[in-house]
This record gives structure tokens, sequence and C-alpha cells, in this order.
């Protein structure tokens, strides 16, 4: 597999979940990547499988600097860089009222500081490539109320608006800037959360009576990524299973 043969990706919160099986869906189409992760040691596995010129970061994405120094070094060694991915994320639910000032700062600095950071990282190196993707992790939350998480979809909403303002920013640089929102997927962070009978609930909801994998999430990143993608930008893409159309 080849679409992305002789990119460089780097994607933040790679070290598991959604945001590995993007790292290795691009690493699977030729893309050398750099998984950065709070985690060092579930980036540095990330990176091993994903082989070739790939490389893992321990890093906070709420720390500039930290962002900064990830970028630039994997920059260096791969070339260049192609394809940001902002997917580090920090959730906690529950009512608005019982949200510390400590829990919505960490949500808040990981979630949107972090996306900022690291599209500041990145955004000079994709101009001096001639363009490039940055892909930011909606959710399809944004789209109607769910129990507990005000901040949580303020995040997203917020990711959303982002993506677009970033889009008609970057667009004469030949970068585009796209979202993507999943519904409800299967991950060790979804699961801590959810009971079995919360997937099930879930499951009935949703007009395709299934839930999409994290590896369906990684081939819609690779085709925005790829050649295939070359002229949208400024979307969300949902990948929900129809989720969003069928109602909360």
């Amino acid at each position: 597999m080849t679409q992305l043969r002789g990119q460089a990706a780097v994607i933040t919160g790679a070290g598991g979940g959604i945001g590995r099986a993007i790292a290795l869906a691009f690493a699977g189409e030729g893309a050398s990547i750099a998984a950065l992760d709070i985690d060092e040691g579930r980036a540095r596995e990330t990176a091993e499988m994903a082989g070739g010129n790939s490389r893992g970061y321990g890093c906070d994405v709420s720390k500039r600097a930290a962002v900064i120094a990830a970028v630039d070094d994997f920059a260096a060694n791969a070339g260049g860089l192609d394809i940001l991915v902002n997917n580090a994320v920090f959730f906690h639910y529950a009512p608005l009222v019982e949200m510390t000032e400590a829990l919505v700062d960490k949500m808040l600095d990981v979630g949107v500081k972090g996306a900022f950071w690291a599209s500041q990282a990145a955004t000079p190196h994709l101009i001096a490539r001639g363009g490039g993707l940055v892909l930011n992790l909606s959710s399809v939350a944004v789209s109607f109320s769910v129990k507990n998480a005000a901040v949580y979809t303020s995040i997203k909403g917020a990711l959303d608006a982002f993506t677009r303002q970033q889009a008609a920013e970057l667009g004469p640089h030949r970068i585009r800037v796209n979202a993507l929102a999943p519904g409800p997927v299967s991950t060790p962070g979804a699961n801590s959360v959810i009971t079995p009978e919360g997937w099930e609930a879930r499951r009935a909801r949703t007009p395709l009576k299934r839930i999409a994998t994290a590896e369906e999430i990684g081939a819609a990143a690779v085709f925005l990524a790829s050649r295939a993608g070359q002229c949208i930008t400024g979307v969300t893409l949902k990948i929900d299973g129809g989720i969003t159309i069928a109602g909360p």
C-alpha cells in the first residue's frame, strides 16, 4: 500500500486508541510517523509497530515548547513534514457544576491549546513542503446533547471552528485543514466510561446497527491525506454509522 509513500506525519495522542489506529494506517500506506503521547513508552510502542523511520516522543501537548521541540526534531530527521493529526485529548464526564478548575484547565490545555501548539509547530514545516494536511479530531458529540459532557463537547466544537478558520487561513499555502468526527468507537479510553449495555444502546440507535472501529477512523484519515482528498478542506467528516441523523 503506497498512497502516502514518502510522506511524514505527526500524530498527537498516538499511544493508543484512535491515535494509534491513524498512525498505523498512515504507516501502512508508506508514511513515516511521529507518535506523540504523554506516555513515552506507549508512543515508542506505536512507532515500533509502524516501523520504518517512525519515532515515538513522550510529549505533553499542553506545553508549547515541548510540542515544538518534538515536531522540529521529527521534521529534521524525516526531511520535512506533510501531515499533522491533532488527536490528543483528556476527558472527564461530570455535571458542569461538579467540574473543578483543575479538571477544566487540563481538558482545555490538552484538547484546545494542544491543537493550537501542534498547529503552530507544524505550519512552518508544511509551508516549506509546499502544502499538506492538518487533521483535527472532532466528535459527533457536538451535534447533540451528551449527558455530563459540557466541557468535552465545547472542546470538540472549538476544534470544528478552528478547522474552518485554519482552512481559510492556510489554504493559500496549499495546506488543507479538515476534521474527523467519529461516533462511538470502542477504544480503551471509551471502554473505561461506557458499559457493555451502553455500547449496545449506542449500536441500537445507529441506522447501520454497528459501531465504527478505530481502524475505520484510520482509513478515513488516509482518504483525506491521500490524492483522493486533495480538493477537500474546511470540512468535518462524520464516521458514525448514521447516529447523528438518527438523533441522540
